[in-house]
């Protein structure tokens, strides 16, 4: 599974709605609400949730994965040292980092790429990417059909 920064994870675009989704993976695992009407989906194989936006139509809009093969850059980023995966980010033109602490999580928030990497125990346990949302506050939808 590779991460296609500003656009998804693997097959999965930003923009895509539930039915495209289920022709690439099947039907999912879980599907289930938000507090906010948004549509979760769960991918248990593939160890990706999917959100879909209730306000825009319920798009595909953002993507959390903890597979273990998510590839960013043509490299493993799960399971390594946090300082490590920066530090490689940084040569991709990924130096801008937000920190946010939370009991023994850390989240690195790259806003340019609307990337969050968290980190438990020092090494990155999750990915979250969402859809980019541009300077007229619309969000930039990938998916053509």
């Amino acid at each position: 599974m590779k991460i296609n920064p500003k656009t998804g994870i693997d097959k999965l675009v930003f923009g895509m709605l539930q039915k495209d989704v289920e022709e690439v993976y099947g039907k999912p695992d879980k599907t289930s609400p938000d507090e906010d009407g948004n549509r979760i989906l769960q991918y248990n194989k593939q160890k990706i949730r999917l959100t879909f936006y209730k306000d825009e139509d319920f798009r595909l809009g953002y993507l959390i994965t903890s597979n273990p093969e998510v590839l960013l850059f043509d490299k493993k980023i799960i399971g390594r040292p946090m300082a490590e995966v920066q530090k490689e980010l940084e040569t991709a033109g990924w130096a801008k980092w937000e920190k946010e602490e939370f009991d023994t999580l850390e989240n690195f928030f790259n806003e340019a790429n609307w990337t969050i990497l968290q980190a438990e125990f020092d090494e990155v346990v999750k990915v979250e990417i969402g859809a980019i949302i541009n300077d007229k506050d619309e969000f930039e939808w990938k998916f053509k059909k």
